[in-house]
């Protein structure tokens, strides 16, 4: 009799286990692949993200690796970004600075990074060795930049000078939002809007890059601004008031000009355009997708030292934010398998410059040709990185610190993350058969990398920026698109009302939408220091070359040529895509 009541209680016990087990598991992951890939609200639910945060925080704990408050931190490495501590610091020299016109405030900060050391001093340097650290800023007052460097050993402004060439500074957050704000004091505009059927609280105008549009706009920060209508759908990029074009005077925050020529074209429907996943049309679901998890036991193997340098595998490279790159990767080395030294691979890597033109020459599209760095900062577009769907599991999280035109630092938390990368990739394999009676052999190695992401969304586009890193030494970087489409509106509905189709800027891509033929160029700043500084730029070109008659049975064949680029002109290679 006891016999039998240990079993039933045995029985009983497994039985709750194992439903407790099965309402975890259904509490925890969504059924439908839509819900587990669903970015909406972080993708988790807020009691589950609540235990995601606590996990991450127990094996970041178990790996050593502790996220340094970007409150208190102070520099350790000569590249490491400007603190927190060291903006106000700068913020309070430039507050009592001397300069006619800057008083009683300084005015608006553009851009405030670090100064930084040459490369000579930061390639010398050792641990534990005094750092240099000063400030770059770049002020606009009365329609021209001032260039500022800001001695913070010292505690004063060591060198100004105005900038006189064409073009003009970044543009600032507060910029964009006066920008948007102006054409709704016009009541032309408003006139024009409501004469389209419109309310004006469904209308958003976002900035187009500044530029020089006519004599008449000389010597100003000019901007067209971009209008749309957000009636019944987030994505007011997919309804635009076509041929609605409003000029304005940035720093004046008046407008110089308005034409109306569209107010026959219809507002399209922005019928299923809705970005949103709970506006999303889910009565046909795709079949459910297991979730996917890659997990590592002993947690990753990489190192964070002194906040910004990180240690993985052979590679060593200190990453940071940057208020207009978005991310800049410095001193790549790379270990030698033989002698176990470090090898340089990169002095500094980051983009420079992100170019969007739009091919239309239409009066509401030509000067749609977007300077995404030099004009809206790549790293001042950046937003917080989602845990679990803008990076993977076991991701390590760096903070940026960013400032306000006012000159006040402020916090932009997990902007880039640090995670290793397996999807099932070879990195190498070999197989050999039994040939008189050698063994047969079989190697393959799986394919581990280590990337550094971050994200900026410009406008309608978002780019995720990778710089991957491979144990054989090589460095890739990827950048990927996504977002949604910049279109123009049209009277056509299909492809029977095109009267010529060589007279249109892109495809009818839905009634009254053109998606209008755009590029991107994305150019990158590399210091490459293979082996050290001094090397040179080689492309090797195939050749034909003939055998020397009867020399061999074939007449022909392909020989590799190697040519050293003397000047970067030399150096140019034609990417056939």
């Amino acid at each position: 009799m006891q016999t039998s009541t240990s079993s039933f209680l045995r029985l009983s016990i497994f039985l709750f286990t194992a439903l407790l087990s099965l309402i975890t598991l259904s509490w925890r992951f969504p059924t439908k692949c839509g819900q587990f890939l669903d970015c909406s609200g972080n993708g988790l639910k807020p009691s589950l993200r609540r235990l995601h945060d606590k996990r991450l925080a127990s094996e970041r704990a178990k790996t050593g690796i502790t996220k340094p408050d970007p409150l208190k931190e102070t520099p350790r490495h000569p590249l490491d970004p400007l603190t927190y501590q060291e903006i106000l610091r700068v913020s309070s020299i430039l507050s009592t600075y001397s300069y006619p016109g800057f008083h009683p405030s300084f005015p608006p900060i553009h851009s405030l990074s670090l100064y930084e050391p040459d490369k000579s001093f930061v390639l010398g340097w050792k641990k534990g060795h005094p750092i240099p650290r000063k400030a770059s800023v770049i002020a606009l007052h009365s329609g021209q930049a001032h260039e500022l460097l800001v001695d913070l050993d010292s505690d004063r402004v060591k060198a100004h000078s105005v900038i006189r060439s064409s073009g003009y500074p970044m543009l600032t957050m507060d910029d964009i939002l006066a920008v948007a704000h102006v054409p709704f004091t016009s009541a032309e505009f408003k006139e024009s809007v409501t004469a389209r059927g419109l309310s004006l609280a469904d209308i958003t105008c976002i900035s187009s890059s500044p530029g020089w549009y006519g004599p008449d706009e000389e010597g100003r920060r000019i901007i067209k601004v971009q209008r749309g209508s957000s009636e019944g759908n987030a994505n007011f990029y997919m309804r635009p008031l076509e041929g609605l074009v409003v000029t304005v005077d940035v720093d004046r925050q008046e407008i110089v000009k308005i034409t109306d020529k569209g107010r026959g074209i219809p507002i399209p429907s922005g019928t299923e355009t809705d970005y949103r996943y709970s506006a999303q049309d889910r009565s046909v679901e795709m079949d459910p997708v297991n979730p996917i998890s890659m997990e590592q036991p002993k947690g990753p193997s990489f190192k964070i030292e002194d906040g910004h340098t990180v240690q993985w595998a052979n590679w060593r490279f200190h990453p940071k934010a940057d208020q207009r790159a978005g991310i800049i990767i410095s001193q790549a080395t790379v270990r030698d398998s033989e002698t176990g030294e470090p090898r340089s691979v990169l002095y500094k890597g980051f983009p420079s410059e992100l170019f969007v033109p739009y091919m239309d020459p239409d009066d509401g599209w030509y000067y749609k040709t977007f300077m995404d760095a030099g004009d809206f900062g790549i790293g001042d577009s950046t937003l917080s990185l989602v845990p679990l769907n803008d990076c993977p599991r076991h991701s390590y999280y760096m903070d940026g610190v960013s400032v306000s035109s006012e000159g006040k630092p402020f916090v932009q938390s997990n902007i880039i993350c640090v995670f290793e990368r397996y999807a099932g990739d070879v990195s190498w394999r070999h197989s050999d058969s039994s040939v008189q009676g050698v063994e047969i052999i079989r190697e393959a190695r799986p394919k581990v990398t280590l990337v550094a992401r971050t994200a900026a969304s410009i406008g309608n586009y978002d780019y995720i920026f990778d710089w991957e890193f491979q144990t054989d030494g090589l460095i890739r970087v990827e950048v990927s698109l996504s977002g949604i489409l910049l279109v123009k509106g049209t009277p056509l509905t299909n492809m029977k009302d095109v009267p010529r189709e060589d007279a249109m800027t892109g495809p009818l891509v839905s009634e009254n939408v053109i998606g209008v033929v755009h590029d991107h160029f994305i150019n990158f700043y590399l210091d490459m220091d293979v082996d050290g500084p001094n090397n040179s730029f080689i492309k090797v070109h195939l050749e034909k070359q003939e055998t020397e008659p009867g020399t061999s049975p074939r007449k022909s064949y392909l020989k590799a040529k190697r040519y050293v680029a003397k000047t970067e002109n030399n150096a140019k290679i034609k990417l056939k895509l």
